[in-house]
């Protein structure tokens, strides 16, 4: 319960707690932005099984990948990409937690 809980919480409360606190002129439409990073699950279609409980997004997925990370990283140093990077890596937070359940006490993922 608490690795559902974590994952989903970092998932969807988080980026609406960022936006309130931090973009108060458009709390929604920043909260909004951030929540539609989910769709970078969408590469999730390209594996086999499309879903796997016991496997770790991060570096399986291609836009869960360090590269990609990277590239999310960069976003924030633009902003009229901030707001997309920081949805994007707040989404790789929750799933590098969801990973420390599936490898429990290493904190490595593959």
């Amino acid at each position: 319960m608490l690795r559902i809980s974590l994952h989903y919480g970092i998932h969807f409360i988080l980026p609406i707690a960022v936006a309130f606190l931090f973009y108060k002129e458009r709390p929604i439409r920043a909260a909004l932005i951030m929540l539609s990073a989910i769709l970078i699950d969408l590469d999730h279609l390209f594996a086999s099984p499309i879903f796997d409980p016991n496997r770790c997004s991060i570096g399986f997925h291609p836009l869960h990948t360090y590269w990609a990370m990277g590239v999310y990283t960069v976003f924030l140093f633009f902003k009229p990409t901030r707001i997309w990077g920081i949805g994007l890596l707040l989404h790789m937070l929750a799933d590098w937690t969801d990973c420390l359940f599936i490898f429990p006490g290493d904190g490595m993922m593959p």
